[in-house]
């Protein structure tokens, strides 16, 4: 009578079983041998066997119902497959997640995570990115502190594109990570709003794909990343902040700016550019304009600088006196 036998053990992979002392019926081996395995013993109880894969020579364990019923997955060879897909993804596989078809993968930063096979194999036909969610948790503390900001966590109401942060005055407050980046966003709690913020008056050149160079005059908290944010739309792109004026408030900063605009456009029609010209290479709609009168621009921009100059000296003046009242 077949018995099972504690003191005889075999290890198969990483397991070690007891050996079950039993018969291979021959109609096993032949049906093992027509799905490529062979059967080397019998383990744990009567429903179960070693079976060794012909194409790798590794070892596994598997039911007996399963070997009848179907073909057998070699965890070996679908190890390997594990590791070539990851390669390729350009990833290492560290093993099989707590999850079904999560592997636990290396990212090239160094950190660990678990992804699904099917992203997996959306990376390596390049047709998705694989995100390290700790890297970007370093960047956006990074970006939430240049700002005076501290990142607390995800968005309460689940946003994906948003998180909560919480600002030197203590408020606490919702904010798109590209708004965070930009800085085009002011705190709930502190600031009175853009219009009294402190504002730029700036010029940009841009050379677009016809070759002519244009100007682009206008107003912004932060013309730099209105630029490189907001108004190029090709990284490679040629452009360019080549004058910022500083303007203590931001409704100022629109008055000289309409005031300026209506003095080009009364002087310069013609150097007025059709959207048609920059349309998909700048994203504006309008006020950009032919670098040919880029002197009369500058010096437009110098009687800015003036006004706004003036303008803060009799504020100061102003203030001075109800002070003294």
């Amino acid at each position: 009578m077949s018995q099972f036998n504690r003191r005889w053990t075999i290890t198969v992979g990483d397991q070690t079983y007891p050996i079950f002392d039993a018969e291979i019926p021959d109609i096993w081996q032949e049906i093992a041998e027509e799905k490529g395995f062979e059967i080397t013993g019998r383990v744990r109880d009567r429903f179960h066997l070693v079976l060794r894969h012909n194409d790798c020579g590794a070892e596994m364990v598997s039911k007996v119902f399963t070997l009848r019923t179907t073909i057998p997955v070699c965890p070996t060879c679908l190890d390997e497959r594990r590791r070539v897909l990851c390669a390729a993804a350009g990833v290492t596989y560290l093993g099989r997640g707590h999850h079904p078809n999560y592997f636990r993968i290396l990212l090239p930063c160094g950190h660990e995570t678990s992804r699904q096979q099917e992203l997996l194999e959306r990376v390596r036909l390049g047709s998705n990115e694989i995100r390290c969610e700790e890297c970007l948790g370093h960047r956006l503390r990074a970006e939430a502190r240049s700002r005076d900001w501290e990142l607390i966590g995800a968005d309460p109401q689940g946003e994906l594109n948003y998180r909560l942060y919480r600002h030197d005055c203590g408020h606490f407050q919702r904010v798109a990570v590209v708004n965070m980046l930009t800085g085009r966003f002011t705190c709930g709690g502190c600031s009175e709003g853009w219009t009294r913020d402190p504002s730029f008056i700036y010029a940009m050149r841009f050379v677009l794909t016809s070759g002519r160079e244009a100007i682009k005059v206008g107003f912004s908290r932060d013309p730099q990343s209105r630029l490189r944010h907001q108004l190029i739309t090709d990284r490679d792109q040629y452009a360019m902040l080549i004058r910022t004026i500083p303007i203590s408030t931001g409704r100022l900063a629109i008055i000289l700016e309409k005031k300026l605009h209506l003095r080009l456009r009364r002087r310069h029609p013609e150097a007025v550019l059709d959207r048609s010209e920059f349309g998909g290479e700048v994203r504006v709609v309008s006020e950009l304009y032919c670098a040919s009168i880029e002197t009369e621009i500058m010096r437009l921009l110098d009687d800015v600088e003036i006004w706004a100059k003036a303008i803060d000296r009799r504020r100061a003046r102003m203030a001075r006196r109800d002070q003294r009242r």
